[in-house]
């Protein structure tokens, strides 16, 4: 037994308890409960967060209340985090990991390796370390990657296969022709559109239209264009379309380019065959030139017809509003397959320019949050020019 209750119903003093621990022992919590042992432990890690209605630590040190918050001490926060990881599964070690960071200004401290060493790993932590890039130390840094290798292997395990079964899919029905040679003949799918043919007396079915495969199977099918705003709202955004711009790479029927921008416009698919480099060589924040980043990729484009275009962007345009949408009105015009997606992350649609988003939806080009799990039959419907699936944001 942990809390100190009346003892006289057990369902009632768990429910005591439990309010205990939500309203975190004020004298006005009204429970009459004191914690002991693990429950005061998993109390006081709680409290060195949200210990107080602002954000800061709460001021009462008497047992059984909320104790004082993190300080700004390394080795405070270094135990408050083994704290966390003993008492809270991974999914809630997160959580209060992202709310230390942005409540009580912890970023500073993930520039010492022993800190990096104690958190729990990410895609919100990676951000916040991308946008520490350039303060970060020489002796903090090969640290600071191994913790954002380990966050993209896992995503990469998670994402690879079904993204490259599903594209696989939809580049070999885009490649399918309907005057193959004989042995590029799809002959399963010429027998099931020639059914409507077939002569019984004959036994037999007359092939009126030969359905099949390119003979360059192996060829460049598609390109893909990931253009993607690296302003410090996306940074999840930018995690996952970087670990996605490196699976995409590596299918040969696809030829990928990445390109990351805010004011000034970077090219890194020279990178793409590790998406660690590729995230290191992002700045996350500043401003945004979507209208210099459309300009830079439509004159990589080659093959329009053939090119799937995907800007990642909360569309707060910084650059020429006008000109910005003229570019997507030629690249559309010109065969383009445009995707517009206002963040790539499990968590939704951000805040975004709603007013660009009408002005993209009138070209035909729809704005719309996409979670990672969907992004690969966004892609396959792009490639195969079917209408996207896109997720009701209301």
């Amino acid at each position: 037994m942990t809390t100190a209750t009346s003892g006289k119903d057990p369902a009632v003093d768990e429910r005591l308890r439990r309010w205990r621990m939500v309203l975190g022992g004020d004298s006005a919590d009204g429970t009459g409960c004191s914690l002991t042992g693990q429950d005061a432990a998993m109390d006081g890690a709680l409290a060195a967060l949200y210990g107080t209605a602002d954000g800061g630590p709460s001021r009462t040190k008497r047992t059984g209340e909320r104790s004082a918050g993190l300080g700004a001490s390394a080795p405070s926060v270094a135990r408050w985090l083994g704290d966390i990881r003993t008492y809270f599964p991974s999914s809630v070690v997160q959580v209060m990991q992202r709310d230390a960071i942005e409540r009580l200004g912890l970023s500073a401290l993930l520039l010492e390796p022993e800190m990096l060493e104690a958190v729990e790993a990410d895609v919100h932590l990676v951000g916040t370390l991308l946008s520490l890039n350039k303060a970060m130390p020489e002796t903090t840094k090969e640290t600071a990657r191994a913790v954002v290798r380990k966050v993209v292997e896992d995503l990469e395990k998670r994402l690879a296969t079904r993204t490259r079964a599903t594209l696989t899919g939809a580049l070999d029905r885009s490649a399918r022709v309907n005057r193959p040679r004989h042995r590029d003949i799809d002959w399963d799918r010429t027998i099931r559109a020639n059914l409507k043919n077939y002569l019984p007396e004959q036994g037999m079915v007359v092939p009126e239209r030969l359905i099949g495969y390119g003979r360059a199977s192996q060829s460049v099918k598609k390109e893909v264009v990931l253009c993607i705003d690296q302003s410090g709202s996306m940074a999840a955004s930018v995690v996952y379309a970087s670990v996605f711009g490196a699976v995409l790479a590596s299918m040969r029927s696809l030829q990928t380019r990445l390109v990351v921008f805010d004011t000034a416009v970077v090219d890194l698919t020279d990178q793409l065959d590790d998406p660690v480099d590729v995230l290191f060589g992002t700045q996350l924040g500043g401003g945004t030139d979507i209208n210099r980043a459309l300009a830079y990729c439509q004159s990589q484009i080659t093959r329009p017809a053939d090119t799937v275009f995907v800007l990642i962007s909360d569309l707060y345009e910084g650059g020429i509003r006008n000109e910005m949408l003229k570019r997507v009105a030629a690249m559309k015009a010109s065969g383009v397959q445009f995707v517009t997606l206002l963040a790539l992350s499990d968590e939704g649609a951000p805040a975004y320019d709603r007013e660009h988003a009408a002005a993209l939806a009138a070209l035909g080009a729809p704005a719309f949050a996409c979670t990672p799990d969907l992004f690969p039959e966004v892609m396959a419907a792009a490639i195969e020019k079917r209408p996207l699936p896109i997720p009701d944001m209301g």
